[in-house]
């Protein structure tokens, strides 16, 4: 045991343990390990991210297939579209003109009769006999006037010699003057006697069909009487017998805004013949073809229309009477013109343009001044020249410059001087596309998107 003091033992100096040395792995360890954390956290920050898949109007993915058309040069029609009517030109119900029992019909339904053919036959007895009793009345007075006009020769000759009373022969005067006017009542009634025998045979008033019929014979048909009922086996003239319609030449009436009317005016002023086409309800299918023949005198005021009416030949009846159609009156023919699909045409902040494909395989955008189209195909006013390649589509993935791979159509575009395949749209017009075109375009752009989005 030290047995020194305290203070002596805290001066010593201490002896430090003896140290321990490391391997020399373990000291190369930890700034290894250093090294490496700082080359992860740089790849990590500095390693390529890849790009996010762009979708939509400006994905690049490389030349992106788009189908093109050629501006050709040709001729477009200067149409105006509209909803008609086919009316025909006269439309009649045959009504009986006597009463009487119907004993005959003379027409099969659906058959085509012309002007003075037999349709119908009343039972002519009565009106016979009342014939016969005008006549007879007739001859009854001629003769009391030709005894009267006797008498007054007499009276007259007689009164000269003073054989006889002056007044006797001037009062004869009168006699025969009566005579004369029952006579002339009684040639009046022996034509309306003729005139009600004549009625009761029906004949046809017009050329044209014959509907269904609306009586049959052995029914009793009668004039002014619209409250007849069926069960007592009687006819008025609100039902008639049968109604013809006149089928050849056929009209259709349509209605055209009041704007259109100066430039129709300007065509019907120069004794233009405005061809007049008519298309059934799908606009796909033309029934006929004919010529503006009038127009109306004054506009609708409520819907600032005015009402025209086309004639057509309808050899093959394809227009029926109150058919609704589509009709496109052409106006003027656009010749020499700039025509491209109305699928190229565009809209957005350059106004209306076209993708314009250049010799390097890039689109670039050009304004464009529209005039007319027929649905179809549209005519360029300014911006483009025939030969021109534009994007019909694909076109709302591309941009300014974008690259593409210009793709042909499997089908040619139909040529400008092709008819309207769509009529009943709203008239074309030098601002605005055909609305065909317009639903194309927009069906298109849907579908794309839908397969972006997917």
């Amino acid at each position: 045991m030290d047995d020194r003091p305290s203070n002596l033992r805290a001066r010593e100096p201490r002896t430090a343990p003896p140290a321990v040395r490391r391997p020399l792995w373990r000291r190369a360890l930890w700034p290894l390990i250093g090294v490496l954390v700082v080359a992860a956290l740089a790849w990590v920050v500095l390693r390529p991210h890849p790009q996010p898949v762009r979708t939509g109007r400006f994905a690049l993915s490389g030349a992106m297939p788009v189908v093109t058309a050629t501006a050709q040069k040709g001729d477009m029609p200067v149409t105006l579209n509209a909803l008609g009517t086919v009316t025909p030109l006269a439309t009649v119900t045959v009504q009986t003109q006597v009463a009487g029992q119907l004993t005959e019909v003379g027409f099969q339904e659906g058959q085509e009769v012309t002007k003075g053919d037999f349709l119908a036959q009343i039972d002519p007895r009565l009106y016979q006999a009342a014939l016969d009793q005008a006549q007879g009345t007739l001859q009854r007075d001629e003769g009391i006037l030709a005894e009267a006009k006797m008498d007054l020769a007499r009276y007259q000759k007689l009164a000269q010699q003073n054989s006889i009373a002056r007044q006797q022969a001037e009062d004869q005067v009168y006699v025969v003057q009566q005579g004369e006017g029952t006579v002339n009542l009684d040639k009046a009634a022996v034509e309306t006697a003729k005139v009600n025998l004549g009625y009761t045979r029906i004949t046809s008033p017009v050329t044209g069909r014959v509907g269904l019929r609306l009586v049959d014979p052995g029914n009793y048909v009668q004039v002014g009487n619209a409250t007849a009922s069926a069960t007592a086996s009687s006819i008025g003239t609100a039902t008639g017998i049968a109604v013809i319609t006149q089928m050849k030449p056929m009209s259709v009436i349509f209605s055209l805004p009041e704007d259109n009317l100066p430039a129709v005016l300007k065509r019907v002023g120069a004794d233009a013949k405005l061809q007049v086409t008519a298309f059934d309800r799908s606009g796909q299918t033309k029934l006929a073809t004919g010529v503006l023949e009038t127009l109306d005198n004054q506009i609708d005021p409520t819907t600032g229309m005015l009402r025209y009416r086309a004639i057509f030949d309808n050899n093959d009846e394809m227009l029926y009477p109150n058919q609704f159609v589509n009709v496109q009156l052409l106006l003027d023919t656009m010749t020499g013109a700039t025509v491209i699909p109305t699928a190229a045409i565009q809209r957005g902040a350059p106004g209306t343009f076209v993708y314009l494909l250049k010799p390097d395989d890039t689109v670039t955008v050009q304004k464009v001044t529209l005039g007319p189209g027929d649905g179809q195909d549209v005519a360029v006013t300014a911006g483009l020249a025939p030969g021109a390649e534009v994007v019909v589509d694909g076109a709302d993935k591309l941009r300014e410059g974008a690259k593409v791979r210009p793709v042909k159509p499997t089908a040619p575009s139909p040529s400008a001087t092709a008819p309207a395949a769509a009529p009943g749209q709203s008239p074309s017009s030098p601002a605005t596309d055909p609305p065909q075109g317009q639903q194309n375009e927009a069906a298109a752009k849907q579908k794309h998107h839908h397969r972006s989005e997917q």
